[in-house]
Parts: structure tokens; sequence; C-alpha cells
């Protein structure tokens, strides 16, 4: 595919509104400076003061950027061709930017923004997946009856994976298995017996022997390596979540609901994640997953790709290309084909010219509710307790999450994660039990719970009516 016979932009320019300058903000704010036909001169944050900081930290010259406190000052500030910095979007809402960018990870916020920019006539490209995950399917149909689009954005995983899905479908591949590798390589250094996750050095003596593969049984190699090295994080709820994302998008399921997250080198991949009757680990074709990448030091990282296994059904075609260096499994029954790259905002352009230029989402034209991301309880909690979600993944201690069907919320049901989140409980909740809507003292106020009742209203009339 000719990129620029797609995306034929001319003489046109896309305003962005960019909403959250941490990592993903500054990388899009960057390229911002240097795409033809990207504009992005409005940066959100929680004070002007970060926004402005953040412009400055990609080379905006001081001089050129204004914080403003109110949309008359915003207004001038935009008329003057000012980069502009606010400490809250209703400042610049109603600028005429054609896409808002929501980057902030944050649950309550990021539903707020996403429905003012919508109520404002603005397309939203959604990179909180925490917000997608809990109302996304709701917000795309509030959107297209607003004729506007909300849509995922290239650079992350979920968008990049649904891309690969739908590319190998357009092909006719029959897809087994889809997924990405986890944030974190698992690096194994043999002479050390020591495993590196995320900078965290940890000695693994029983990973010895545990490298390779080779012809050993697959789903006992996958145990083996996770107790070995049962002390490290083998499920992440980001990998969770941008995996719900994609479920929703593109209708495909999970085998299990925590995933089975095997811990493989790159090359292992097509001969794991294929069926038990193939000498695999799933139950059955057609699903979700992750895999953590094993690999020595110096040796290349899957680098949180996207990958899909599908089934090998011509063998000559195979030879040739497991010849060529493709990944074909040990039987030669399925081949992983796969992307090594997520490029968070540098890459997001191609999202943010698909919606303008094209008027078509980098996700589903429709996506469903397939998919509910929901708390898990790994230890008992107290009533009392306060769901206290931080640091860089957005987790909460002590609670895990499950991928299971989607379903409308009462007071029985799964609470979805991001729903749990900063929540305190209104009663005891045991390990190993999930954490219900009943057990969470709620905000009648919410936007998110608002939000989803809306979702979960549409989709009840949706069912009824098919």
């Amino acid at each position: 595919m000719n990129h620029h016979s797609y995306f034929d932009r001319g003489t046109r320019s896309v305003e962005c509104c960019i909403i959250g300058t941490g990592g993903f903000g500054r990388s899009f704010l960057a390229q911002g400076l240097v795409v033809p036909g990207l504009s992005v001169r409005v940066a959100v944050d929680r004070e002007s003061g970060i926004a402005a900081e953040s412009l400055r930290s990609v080379g905006v010259a001081a001089g050129e950027i204004r914080e403003c406190a109110d949309a008359a000052e915003a207004l001038t500030a935009w008329g003057d061709g000012a980069f502009i910095a606010a400490g809250d979007f209703a400042v610049v809402a109603d600028l005429p930017v054609s896409i808002v960018v929501e980057a902030t990870g944050a649950p309550e916020v990021g539903a707020r923004h996403a429905r003012i920019a919508i109520e404002k006539g603005r397309h939203v490209a959604l990179v909180s997946k925490e917000v997608d995950s809990v109302v996304g399917p709701g917000l795309a149909a509030m959107a297209r009856e607003k004729g506007v689009i909300v849509s995922p954005v290239d650079g992350d995983q979920p968008s990049l994976l649904i891309g690969l899905i739908t590319w190998a479908e357009v092909l006719g591949l029959e897809i087994v298995a889809a997924g990405k590798s986890s944030e974190y390589d698992f690096v194994y250094d043999r002479e050390a017996g020591t495993m590196s996750v995320d900078g965290r050095v940890t000695a693994v003596p029983e990973f010895a022997g545990l490298e390779r593969l080779g012809d050993a049984d697959c789903a006992g190699m996958v145990a083996r390596r996770a107790a070995a090295t049962a002390m490290l994080p083998q499920r992440a709820v980001p990998d969770l979540c941008e995996m719900t994302l994609v479920a929703n998008a593109c209708g495909m399921m999970p085998d299990r609901p925590d995933l089975h997250c095997p811990i493989a080198r790159i090359d292992e991949v097509a001969t794991i994640l294929c069926e038990t009757a193939e000498g695999g680990i799933l139950s059955r074709p057609g699903v979700l997953d992750v895999f953590h990448c094993l690999r020595a030091p110096g040796e290349v990282s899957f680098a949180g790709g996207v990958f899909v296994v599908v089934r090998c059904l011509h063998d000559e075609t195979w030879d040739l290309l497991r010849g060529k260096g493709h990944l074909v499994s040990r039987t030669g029954s399925t081949a992983m084909i796969y992307i090594p790259r997520h490029l968070l905002g540098m890459e997001a352009a191609t999202t943010i010219f698909e919606i303008a230029l094209r008027g078509v989402s980098s996700g589903a034209a429709e996506p469903g509710h397939h998919v509910d991301l929901v708390a898990h309880a790994d230890r008992d909690f107290p009533a009392g307790s306060t769901l206290a979600m931080g640091g860089h993944h957005h987790s909460i201690e002590g609670v895990s999450s499950r991928m299971v069907p989607g379903a409308p919320l009462d007071a029985q049901a799964p609470a979805p994660f991001y729903i749990a989140s900063n929540r305190i409980l209104a009663r005891d909740v045991r390990a190993g039990e999930p954490i219900r809507m009943s057990d969470l003292v709620l905000d009648t106020e919410s936007e998110l719970l608002r939000l989803r009742a809306e979702q979960d209203r549409r989709f009840a009339r949706e069912r009824l009516s098919a």
C-alpha cells in the first residue's frame, strides 16, 4: 500500500488537541512539529504549566506558548497562531480543532473529555484504554449519531493488532491466535542465572535448562517456566485491557479469562499458541493471548509488538516461506506473522489521517460489547478498603483482572476494573472472588458510570431488536 496515495493530504492540515502530555502525549506533540499536514498546537494537562513544559520539551519556543485560563484567552491565542497550554479541556473545547486525542489514562476524566468532545462535534482518538475498556463501544455509537468518529490509535497495540488481524482476514488466512508481547521482555542471563524484567533483576536458579523449547511438551515447558519465575509478575492489567479492546473490535475471545501468558521465545510462539491437538496449549482456535518475550541479553526484542498465528494450509508455500526465515511451528501446521514495534505518538498520525481524511476509524466501524475487563480480588479486602489505582500501569495492589463475556451491569455483576478503581469497598471481599458492583460504594455523579449505563441500555436495545 502506498501511504501517500491512501493519505492524500494535498494542502490540508488536520488540527488536533492532545489531552494528557505524558509519554504518549509528548511523542505526539513532537510529531506534530514534523509530520506534513498534522498540527498539534493545543495541549491540556492537569495544570497549564505541565502542558506548557511539555510543549517546550519537544522544541516549541517559550515565546510561542500561551497558558490560557479561560475560553476567551484560548480563542485569542488561537487566532494569533500561538501554541496553547491549558489545565482544563473546557478552556479549549470550543476551539476549531478536528480531533481530540484523549491520552490521560484516567478513567473518570478521560470519559468526561470524550463525552464533551463528541458533544462538541469533534472526533476522538481514544488513547486511554482504561476508558475504552469500560465504555468504548458506547462512545463509538454515540459518536456515530453525532456524525463523528471515536477510534483507537495507531502506535498502541490494540489498533496495530486490529490492523494485523483484519489484514490476515482480508487475505483469507485462518487465525489460530492473535495478540501481543507483554510490555517488558523476560531477559535470561544464563551465566549469571538471573532474569531481568523492567529493570528488576532476579535470581532464577530453577530456570536453568528451560531456555529453549526444543522437543519438550509445550504445556509442561510453559508450566515449568512459570513456576521458575513465580516471583515475577506474569499477568499485567494493561495487557488484558488492550486485548479487551481488540475483542470488542474484532469479536475474538480469550481462551481463558486471565489469558495463558506463556513465557516464550519469538520462534516458539507458533508452536505454543496453537491447539492442544497440534501440540500447543490452546483449547480452541481463533483466540486472543499475550506472551512474554524470552530472550538472552543482546538478542532482538519483540518490542511490545503484535502477532497473528495462522494455519499453514499449503505445504509448498509454507516450506518456501520457512526457507525465507518466516517463523513456522515445529510441526509445520502453524506460523507466526508479526509486527515487532509500537511507536506510541510517533505513529498516531496514521489514525489522525484515517479519521480526518478518509472518515474511518483505525478500529472497527461499529465495535461491539463482547468482553468486559473485570476486577478480581487476589487477597482478602475488608469493608472500607480503598481500591487505589496508581503507578505506571494504573494497577490496584492485590487486584488482578479477567476478561469475561460483556454484559449489562447489575448489583451482582463483576465490576469493570476501571469502575472499581479508586472506589471504597462497601463490604468484605475474599481472595479469589470477583469484586462485584454491589461491593463498591458508588458515586452517583460518576461520568464513567453514567456512560456505562447508557452503553448497557443501547446494547440491550440492539440485542432485543436482533
